[in-house]
């Protein structure tokens, strides 16, 4: 999973310092779920840290990145990429709600039976390469098409 964050930092680092900034926060994120699942006693403090990052994630996603590259392509009229936007989003925000579930569940002390924690987490980690892949294809679509077209027209 780690490999991948790193192909998608080179492909599209530099590009945005938003989506650069989203993608360095991935690869924490990243980090911090292999500091979960490489053991099978989960310490506290590290499924706190990891619940923290992946929060952030979500919320940039939703908030700020999403946002930001479907204004741009509205503004490149870019109706293609819109359409795929709508087909990714829905998925997209199903991982989310099960992203923000498990945080929920954590923060209430649900977190506690190491036997069912580890299969949540290795499901959540098969959920997060999903959306992983999903946000990759967006910011092809509609970031780096438009960058293209202003570089053309400049």
């Amino acid at each position: 999973m780690l490999e991948s964050c790193q192909n998608a930092q080179e492909r599209w680092g530099g590009v945005n310092q938003l989506i650069d900034r989203w993608l360095q926060e991935r690869q924490e994120l990243v980090r911090a779920f292999g500091g979960l699942s490489e053991t099978s006693e989960i310490a506290t403090q590290d499924l706190q840290r990891f619940c923290e990052i992946l929060v952030d994630y979500v919320s940039a996603g939703h908030f700020e990145v999403y946002e930001q590259l479907t204004v741009e392509a509205k503004a490149f009229g870019d109706q293609r990429g819109l359409e795929l936007a709508k087909q990714i989003y829905p998925r997209i925000e199903a991982i989310t709600e099960v992203a923000l579930a498990f945080n929920d569940r954590c923060d209430s002390g649900d977190c506690r039976d190491t036997v069912s924690l580890s299969a949540e987490i290795k499901r959540l980690g098969q959920l997060l390469h999903e959306r992983f892949e999903l946000e990759d294809c967006l910011i092809e679509v509609l970031h780096n098409a438009h960058q293209q077209q202003a570089l053309a027209t400049s």
